[in-house]
């Protein structure tokens, strides 16, 4: 096997042979050394020579190592390539946001997208409450007051698909569709129940479907007592109050007869507001919505019977009846009002409504613990 060469290259003194590459000296040069030696010239100090790395290894029968290619650089092309595919994302995303398709024609957010003979739509989808969107009194309000103020928007179609809530925010709403200037037509979808039937009362037109959950007139409270299940578990809670009954609703104890009594009269008079404001919307004496108050829905075919609603149809015959009732005698478009702000506006809104309560002296407990009537 070949041996491997030892000197540095031009190691050799001016009347040396060097040795060919890759082989040993030459065997006419005074004083070669034996193959697979170091040559060392006469009178060299290796410590006094400066420090040297050979360029390459010498071996016999093999070339030199082929020089180092430059580093690729495709990750940088990758990367570039992976930001715009993330930026493209986020702009269609904005796009979808900022206008969205409709089977029924031409759709947006924002009622400023409309153009000729326009009909909006807002959603109210969930529980009636105080959230800000349009199942709420004062994102319903918002909703309208685009519509109110946006000429080519004829009317307005109410898309319900709620089963009621909060009494007192189905009375603000039902107000607020009652003032609106403008033709309101309500689509009812799976359930148009309880306080959500309340503001649907409200409308110049009710549609329903044959399988609709409609009507559910009545109101509710509900007091859970869990003190049975604390003396079982040994715990004991001790309330302390400034009346007698202000720890009524915590559940920790049953209700006295006097309690009972109250919050019957209470449930009673809110229950009468909802059936007057059902009478005034349906044209209906306050005697025939009485008898349909009986807290349970009907089918869309039965409200049809007993004037609960009018038609039964679908979203399209709704938006047809309140372009109608607009005036609009050709073709027309359709735009679905909603709020612009985010999930997480929505939630920071909560987050802070919540340390405002904390704030004035309010404890979770005594905001629960407030009566609340449900429709």
């Amino acid at each position: 096997m070949a041996q491997q060469d030892q000197w540095p290259q031009n190691a050799w003194p001016d009347n040396r042979q060097q040795p060919a590459r890759g082989g040993a000296p030459a065997a006419s040069a005074p004083g070669a050394q034996p193959a697979g030696q170091a040559y060392v010239a006469p009178g060299w100090d290796p410590a006094a020579a400066p420090s040297w790395q050979p360029q390459a290894a010498y071996v016999a029968g093999y070339a030199a190592p082929a020089p180092v290619k430059p580093r690729s650089r495709a990750w940088i092309v990758a990367l570039v390539a992976v930001i715009l595919f993330f930026l493209l994302m986020f702009a269609g995303m904005a796009s979808c946001t900022a206008v969205m398709g409709s089977s029924l024609g031409t759709s947006g957010s924002a009622a400023d997208l409309t153009s000729g003979p326009t009909v909006g739509i807002i959603n109210i989808d969930g529980t009636i409450q105080y959230d800000g969107s349009t199942s709420s009194p004062e994102g319903l309000k918002a909703q309208l007051d685009r519509a109110e103020a946006n000429p080519d928007i004829k009317a307005v179609v109410l898309r319900v698909n709620s089963g009621g809530g909060v009494a007192t925010a189905g009375e603000e709403m039902s107000t607020y569709v009652r003032q609106f200037s403008k033709p309101v037509v309500v689509s009812s979808a799976a359930t148009n129940a309880s306080a959500a039937y309340e503001l649907s009362s409200q409308a110049d037109y009710i549609f329903t479907a044959k399988t609709t959950a409609i009507g559910a007139i009545g109101t509710a409270m509900q007091i859970t007592d869990v003190s049975g299940l604390l003396d079982m578990l040994g715990i004991t809670v001790d309330n302390i109050t400034s009346s007698d009954s202000k720890d009524s609703s915590y559940g920790t104890r049953a209700l006295t007869e006097e309690e009972r009594a109250y919050y019957q009269n209470l449930v009673d008079q809110v229950n009468a507001t909802f059936i007057e404001a059902v009478a005034e919307g349906r044209d209906m004496t306050e005697d025939e919505v009485r008898a349909l108050a009986t807290g349970l829905t009907f089918t869309g075919m039965e409200a049809v019977d007993n004037g609960l609603a009018d038609e039964l149809g679908t979203l399209e015959d709704a938006c047809d009846k309140a372009a109608q009732l607009g005036g609009v005698s050709s073709s027309y478009r359709t735009v679905y009002l909603q709020p612009d702000s985010s999930d997480l506006a929505t939630l920071l809104e909560l987050m802070s409504m919540e340390s405002e309560a904390r704030a004035g002296g309010l404890s979770l407990k005594e905001q629960m613990a407030d009566v609340r009537l449900e429709n």
